[in-house]
């Protein structure tokens, strides 16, 4: 398992920020190769669950993730939402935080632990840097996509 952590403040109110990246379909125009499907009913919260599918033909896998953790940001607190990764390829979780920051912007932490299946220790270092490059596009994508 692999551990990152990704970290931005934008100069979005926290409700903005917190929107823009829990809208599960927004990450699958954000991250190469994927689409996102969320297969529980809205509204999200604890048990929702979505499906990430990354690949090409055959060469593709889903990574199924639930939310376990459901706590928007309040008039000036911070948000936490807490994913699980559920699937055969990829494993971990993922924390996405929203919390007030510098000059009344938002400061964005994205924490993530990683595995990927049939994949040696040997390749953790690759799977950290590739991850934490991804995710952090990502992360810069979705805070500037409106």
């Amino acid at each position: 398992m692999v551990l990152f952590l990704v970290e931005r403040t934008v100069s979005l109110p926290l409700a903005e920020a917190w929107r823009r990246l829990t809208e599960w379909p927004r990450h699958g125009a954000v991250v190469p190769l994927t689409r996102v499907t969320v297969v529980t009913p809205p509204p999200t919260g604890v048990g929702t669950v979505f499906v990430a599918h990354t690949g090409v033909g055959p060469l593709s896998f889903a990574d199924p993730m639930e939310v376990t953790l459901w706590r928007p940001p309040g008039a000036d607190g911070p948000g936490l939402c807490r994913l699980e990764k559920r699937g055969e390829v990829v494993r971990g979780w993922a924390e996405l935080e929203v919390r007030p920051g510098p000059g009344g912007r938002a400061r964005v932490v994205w924490r993530e632990e990683i595995g990927i299946r049939f994949l040696p220790r040997l390749f953790d270092g690759v799977v950290h840097a590739v991850s934490r490059r991804v995710f952090g596009r990502a992360a810069d994508r979705l805070l500037t996509m409106a």
